[in-house]
């Protein structure tokens, strides 16, 4: 089964069990798969859907961080529940380590050295660890191993 299937049949699930917070979630999901289909003509493939994910999911954490900055504890809350809804979707991430381990590497095959090559290193960061690790942390990794 595609992951757009499994989304297709969570999102009927949710309105057999009358989920009215994980069905607007998952017809938000929805939406934005439809909306990159028809924008570029293509087929999605469950590479670009976590990629959608992904996109979704950070807008939810930096909405999460400014509705808790101006005391807005509900609807931080909602959107953390949103965040839990739309998390089943990705892969098993990489942790911490394996991320450092990685950008090491990469640092290493490219010879890159210093905070000039970062456009370079990150380039190929989200060639190779896209849909497996979250970006942040790997722009993080990079910065480290650069600097250091």
């Amino acid at each position: 089964m595609t992951l757009k299937e499994r989304i297709t049949e969570d999102m009927k699930a949710a309105m057999r069990a009358k989920e009215a917070d994980k069905l607007g979630t998952i017809r938000l999901l929805q939406a934005a798969m439809k909306q990159k289909e028809v924008d570029e003509r293509i087929e999605l493939d469950d590479a670009a859907i976590v990629a959608i994910v992904d996109k979704l999911l950070k807008q939810r954490k930096d909405s999460i961080t400014a509705f808790e900055g101006a005391g807005r504890q509900d609807l931080a809350d909602k959107e953390k529940a949103e965040v839990a809804v739309l998390q089943v979707y990705l892969p098993e991430r990489m942790s911490a380590e394996e991320i450092t381990a990685a950008v090491q590497a990469i640092v290493a095959e490219l010879g890159a050295s210093g905070p000039g090559d970062m456009g370079k290193v990150m380039g190929a960061v989200k060639s190779q660890l896209a849909g497996k690790a979250d970006m942040g942390q790997g722009s993080a990794a990079v910065k480290a191993a650069l600097t250091a």
